[in-house]
């Protein structure tokens, strides 16, 4: 999965040497922003949700903290979301 990311930046970074502009445009850049935080929220959340499901099961007092837990990646593509604003 992380193997892919030097390609992925080497294409977003290269310039094709006509012109002296970013090599993608603004908005482009801003959905890449998000989609790459909504790709990193979702992989965090990957093992925060099995981890607070399985400490549900065992004590369900613990629902509230496996609920805050598992929304604090979300915040990540809340943030990532104010890019859209500024672009």
């Amino acid at each position: 999965m992380f193997e892919t990311l030097p390609e992925l930046a080497n294409v977003a970074l290269q310039a094709d040497g006509t012109t002296s502009g970013p090599a993608i445009e603004p908005s482009a850049a801003a959905a890449l922003a998000v989609g790459l935080a909504a790709f990193g929220a979702g992989y965090a959340e990957r093992g925060i949700g099995a981890a607070a499901v399985g400490a549900i099961a065992e004590d369900e007092s613990l629902f509230v903290q496996g609920l805050i837990l598992t929304v604090l990646p979300e915040t990540l593509v809340i943030l990532a979301l104010v890019v859209i604003f500024l672009v």
